[in-house]
Formats: structure tokens, C-alpha cells, sequence
């Protein structure tokens, strides 16, 4: 009978070994990040993909809005409304991720607030019409105050009209990569494209250990990871080869509720300044942490930033 607790014990640390980790994807910058191509079969066929991808894998993935983008010379650009129709109607969410994407630190707290309520009247309405409702917001640049006081009140504002906010834990630069892969297509350098989509995913998953690691180091234990990513023709295009690079890793697929539902999200951050940063590197910060801490973040490689430039 004495043995009984040590397979008790066993069984316990074998599931906890083998325990699946959670994961948020959530997408900046809708309706589509196209960097300049005007094209609208292009930004339908971008979308369709991307969207019809998550779909396919019941990703619960969310996507923030930038409504400036819907809108052009003649009022509402009805065509990037439709944009945001095919995502919500393939069962994807919507935040808010203000009206012209300003940078908080270099705005005042009374433009900014502005701007965010500009930026939720299109997508408020869609979600209404299918009986849901925006209650996210995602700062753009992820700039959410140089101050402990310019912080608080934008922290009050959003409490006060209903949001909350879609951190991040899993920062990356697929900007970058993103624009290298458009200027691959431009020339038609399929090669190329196929380099930096290869290389795109293997710095993806650089990230995410490295991510999974600090959160350890911080917290003991894993926690709910959300991904910041951007729409774009790479991700729609290797989406399926992110979705199965986080599933070797032992991921399961969450929407933004169930991600912050970890009580690691109510860790208090206290130190602030310029940066735009993973919530992780916050709270490191917050703790004391130091550069030898954030040492081993993986970086782009050369190669894709002088591509970006």
C-alpha cells in the first residue's frame, strides 16, 4: 500500500510532461498588411487564404483593426469592409487597434483616446450585426506609456469604455520578413520567396522557445503565450507551416479569453520607457531583470532586415 503515492507521483509527473501548452494568434493592422499593392484580387485572395486557413485548423485566432484603412477619398472603402466580413464570417474575431495606428509616446493622452473611439465604429457594427461585441484593444507599436502616469490613464480610459487589453508574450519581427517576401514576389524570385518563408519559420520557432524559456525563468512554469503576427501574404501563405511548427511544440489553439484567464496576466508591471515590448519583457523588467536576461533573443537575419530596408 506504501508504494501506492511514489505511481500516484509517476502518473502525475508523465502528464505533466506531456501537458499541452496554450497559444493566442492574434493579427495587427486589418483588414490586410499588403505594403503598398493596390491590387484587389490580390487583398481578397490574401485574406480568403489566411482566414480560411485558420478556419480549416479551428484557430480561434483575433484580428485588430486599423479603420483609417477603411476608408478613401469618397467615404467608406466599401471593399475593405468586405475584407473584414470574410474574416468575422469565417469565425474570427475583431479588436480594436485604434483608427490611425499614432504612437502613444509621441501623442497626447487626449488624441489618443480620440483615435481609439474613432477606430471601433465599422468594426462595432459588424460584430453587433452577428450578435458579438469589440472588447479588445491591441496598442499600436505595443507603446502603452513612457510613464507610470501616462500608463494609468489610458488603463482607466479603456476600463472605463468597456476594453481590455490584448497583451503580447510572443513579440517577433514577421514585419520584416513579411516585406523581404513581397519584394521577392515583385521580382518573381520564387526562390527567394521559398528561402524566406523557409527561414520565417525556423525564426518563428526560435522565438518560441526562447519566449517559453523566460516565462519559466520568471514564473516556474509555462503560461498562455498569444502571438503577435500581421496579415500579410507570408502568413497567409505559411500560416499552415506556423500552425504545425506550434503543434510539434505541443500547442493548443485558444482565443484571446481563454489565454488571459492565466493569472500571469495580472502580474504588475512597473517599470516603463520608450519601448515597445513582449509582456514578458516587462514583467522581467518589472522584476530587475538586466541585458544578460534577454541575451539570447533570437535575431532576423541580416539577410531579411537589408532586404526590408
Amino acid at each position: 500500500m506504501r508504494i501506492f503515492p511514489f505511481f500516484v507521483l509517476l502518473f502525475s509527473g508523465l502528464l505533466a510532461f506531456g501537458q499541452q501548452k496554450q497559444v493566442c494568434f492574434s493579427f495587427d493592422d486589418l483588414p490586410v498588411v499588403s505594403y503598398g499593392i493596390t491590387d484587389t484580387v490580390f487583398q481578397e485572395k490574401l485574406v480568403n487564404k489566411l482566414a480560411n486557413s485558420l478556419n480549416n485548423n479551428k484557430i480561434p485566432a483575433i484580428g485588430f483593426v486599423n479603420e483609417s484603412k477603411l476608408y478613401n477619398n469618397e467615404g467608406v472603402n466599401q471593399f475593405q469592409v468586405k475584407l473584414l466580413k470574410i474574416w468575422v464570417n469565417s469565425g474570427l474575431d475583431l479588436g480594436n487597434h485604434t483608427f490611425s495606428h499614432p504612437d502613444y509616446n509621441a501623442v497626447s493622452f487626449q488624441d489618443y483616446s480620440a483615435d481609439i473611439l474613432k477606430g471601433e465604429t465599422i468594426s462595432r457594427k459588424i460584430l453587433n450585426d452577428i450578435g458579438k461585441s469589440i472588447k479588445y484593444f491591441r496598442h499600436p507599436f505595443l507603446h502603452v506609456g513612457n510613464s507610470k502616469v501616462k500608463a494609468d490613464s489610458l488603463s482607466d480610459f479603456l476600463l472605463k469604455k468597456g476594453y481590455q487589453v490584448a497583451p503580447v508574450t510572443i513579440d517577433n519581427e514577421d514585419y520584416l520578413f513579411a516585406l523581404a517576401y513581397k519584394r521577392a514576389a515583385v521580382k518573381k524570385n520564387t526562390g527567394l520567396m521559398r528561402q524566406i518563408g523557409g527561414d520565417y519559420v525556423n525564426y518563428m520557432e526560435k522565438k518560441l522557445n526562447y519566449y517559453n524559456n523566460q516565462a519559466n525563468r520568471l514564473f516556474g512554469r509555462d503560461i498562455n503565450q498569444i502571438l503577435l503576427l500581421h496579415a500579410s501574404s507570408l502568413n497567409s501563405d505559411y500560416i499552415d507551416s506556423l500552425i504545425t511548427m506550434f503543434k510539434k511544440n505541443n500547442f493548443i489553439f485558444v482565443n484571446m479569453d481563454k489565454a488571459i484567464e492565466d493569472q500571469v496576466y495580472k502580474t504588475e508591471v512597473t517599470a516603463y520607457g520608450n519601448w515597445g515590448i513582449s509582456w514578458l519583457d516587462r514583467w522581467a523588467l518589472s522584476q530587475g531583470k538586466k541585458g544578460d536576461f534577454f541575451r539570447e533573443d533570437p535575431a532576423t537575419p541580416d539577410y531579411i532586415t537589408k532586404l526590408a530596408k
